[in-house]
């Protein structure tokens, strides 16, 4: 099917139930590398198969081999998360549009064309789920227990939020911007997935309406046609299927700001295990991280050879500077050399060649960012299970 066929005609409600997803491929299992890991692949059109950690909503994680394909990951295999399993039945590209009302003083509507006459601009930028890898916490916390590949990186291609913002006219007194998309809930108990940012961020120019991802479309289950791009911010601020922006004169507190997406209001974002913070913040930019991409942990590797190791790294839009490679256990560190910079919130390849003794070797890497923010040896804690950036370790046996 072509995409509008299958936005206009099949229709998302349809497509969830109507057996499409790759028959044959749900077949085949994966174990992800803590308790309770056993998932299935499924695949669904516009998509490889995935990793499913639920069918309604679709949760669907990146197989961790994807990051070695390369810096950008392809939309076919760019993690899916929804909180509703309303998505939207039908969506047609040429009567689509997005409302822009509150304290402004032209109330609007945008469509998709309007959007794209605007002058556009690119950004390569990471969307990483506030509970990436909450399956490796320990103790266990209640959420999507996912592994390492609910996170991706795009060149994203939009309008700049700020310039729809001065369109309408930002009245005095406004202190934030809520957006809505076109999912529901199917309970009608369950709160609408809406969220804010505070109005200087909205209107910092790097906040985008995207209406392309990698050269193409959306995907549908991206959030076609347009969502919102928060660069340098977990994935709960990007919200798909864009339908509304709402400019607000004080604080808004719905379910999905407050109590949902909260960190313990302190410097780590961390408290004792099994503890509650004494107070709470929304969960904001990305801690740094790195990723070993060319090691499969419990892999093998040749002794006595140079291996090229490589991988990612990334933070909340400050940069990386510096990726360490340590094989023996974080005893000693290697420099590493530092791919293409695609901006300060891409992902940055680094590599390494080294040489491995025969025997068991713990691969650790660890990155740092331009204000010298790094990854603790030790992983943090929160009740939430969010935020997870300790320094990774892969281990190999060398042969």
């Amino acid at each position: 099917m072509d995409r509008r066929t299958f936005v206009r005609g099949l229709g998302a409600g349809a497509l969830l139930g109507s057996g499409l997803l790759a028959k044959g491929a749900a077949a085949q299992a994966v174990k992800l590398p803590f308790a309770s890991g056993e998932r299935v692949l499924v695949k669904y059109p516009q998509k490889r198969a995935l990793i499913q950690m639920t069918a309604r909503p679709p949760q669907l994680e990146t197989p961790f081999s994807v990051f070695n394909e390369g810096v950008i990951t392809p939309n076919d295999a760019f993690f899916v998360r929804y909180h509703l399993a309303g998505l939207p039945e039908s969506i047609d590209p040429d009567t689509f549009k997005i409302g822009i009302a509150g304290k402004v003083d032209r109330p609007m509507s945008v469509s998709l064309a309007d959007l794209k006459a605007m002058d556009a601009v690119e950004i390569i930028a990471v969307n990483q789920c506030s509970g990436n890898s909450r399956g490796f916490f320990e103790p266990r916390v209640a959420g999507g227990q996912l592994a390492n590949g609910a996170m991706g990186n795009a060149r994203w291609k939009g309008v700049p939020l700020k310039v729809l913002l001065d369109r309408a006219g930002v009245q005095a007194g406004a202190r934030q911007v809520r957006f809505d998309g076109l999912d529901v809930a199917v309970d009608p108990d369950t709160p609408d997935f809406v969220k804010s940012l505070d109005i200087d961020h909205a209107r910092d120019g790097e906040v985008m309406v995207a209406y392309q991802m990698n050269g193409a479309d959306i995907p549908f289950l991206n959030g076609f046609p347009v969502r919102l791009v928060v660069p340098g911010y977990y994935g709960t601020y990007w919200v798909k299927h864009l339908s509304e922006i709402m400019v607000l004169d004080s604080v808004f507190e719905g379910f999905w700001m407050k109590p949902a997406y909260r960190i313990p209001d302190n410097a780590c974002a961390c408290v004792e295990p099994g503890k509650a913070p004494a107070a709470t913040v929304p969960i904001g930019r990305f801690d740094v991280r790195s990723f070993v991409t060319s090691l499969a942990d419990g892999g093998a590797v040749k002794a006595g050879e140079n291996v090229t190791v490589r991988g990612i790294a990334f933070d909340g839009g400050y940069g990386i500077t510096d990726v360490a490679l340590s094989i023996d256990g974080g005893k000693s560190w290697l420099d590493t050399r530092l791919g293409t910079d695609h901006g300060r919130y891409s992902f940055r390849e680094w590599r390494r060649v080294v040489r491995f003794a025969p025997g068991e070797h713990k691969v650790m890497v660890r990155a740092v960012n331009r204000i010298g923010q790094s990854q603790p040896r030790a992983p943090l804690w929160n009740p939430a299970g969010y935020m997870r950036n300790v320094v990774e370790t892969v281990r190999v046996r060398a042969a």
